[in-house]
């Protein structure tokens, strides 16, 4: 059980890489609200992994039998409904990356990362998740809400997000669509900070494009900047939400 006492979310690492499937099994383990129930090294083997009843999939996308996209392929036929899948991946190109998203994973995390960014993005799958199963139960979805779920495959059902979509769309410049704009709020925590080609990259947009619009955002007030500092080089910009008042 977790210190909130829901059990925790059971996760299946999928990496042909040994190494890179014990790094990832370990940083997972590691994390609070999360357990391990198997680490695989090909598609076929995570297929036949999902009925030990998987919460979330780390699933690669470059496999030795099947690609990753065929693994959501086949997820999505098999109704495989209540297992999320976040892609961790070294595929950059535009191709696999608009595929993957087309399939509406909780994230597309580039390799390589390190034990960090895993955890961050662990943590805000939970608290989407928690969100979500929310909604399901107990919360009427609204107009805004059913948009969101047509663009993003997603709701959210805190303030946040809602605030800052509604304060956002008023009076867009032109060149601005409502409906990316929306998507770039849904890809935005107000907790864990992203970067412009992390939003890109969730999203299926050019960075140039995730800029454009986190200018705007900026600029109404919405989201906020923060910094990530590294050992060397420039510090990282970080876009989060602006909390609800």
């Amino acid at each position: 059980m977790t210190a909130s006492g829901a059990p925790p979310l059971r996760v299946l690492v999928v990496d042909d890489d040994a190494g890179a499937r014990a790094l990832h099994t370990r940083w997972v383990a590691a994390t609070e609200g999360f357990t391990v129930v198997g680490a695989v090294a090909s598609g076929g083997a995570a297929l036949a992994s999902l009925d030990r009843g998987v919460d979330l999939v780390l699933l690669d996308m470059r496999l030795p039998d099947i690609s990753g996209i065929e693994v959501l392929h086949r997820m999505h036929v098999a109704g495989v409904d209540r297992t999320d899948v976040l892609v961790v991946s070294s595929s950059r190109d535009q191709v696999t990356v608009r595929q993957a998203l087309a399939a509406h994973p909780v994230g597309y995390l580039l390799k390589p990362f390190d034990r960090q960014a895993l955890q961050d993005r662990l943590h805000a799958y939970a608290a989407e998740r928690r969100s979500r199963d929310t909604a399901q139960r107990d919360v009427p979805m609204g107009q805004g809400d059913v948009d969101r779920l047509l663009t993003t495959g997603s709701v959210r059902v805190a303030g946040p997000a809602h605030g800052a979509t509604h304060a956002a769309q008023d009076g867009l410049p032109k060149g601005v669509s409502p409906t990316t704009l929306e998507r770039i709020v849904a890809a935005l925590d107000p907790v864990v900070g992203r970067s412009a080609d992390e939003v890109a990259a969730t999203t299926g947009t050019s960075r140039a494009t995730a800029r454009r619009y986190l200018d705007h955002l900026v600029a109404t007030g919405a989201i906020d900047l923060a910094h990530r500092y590294g050992r060397r080089g420039r510090p990282q910009v970080l876009y989060r939400l602006t909390p609800a008042p």
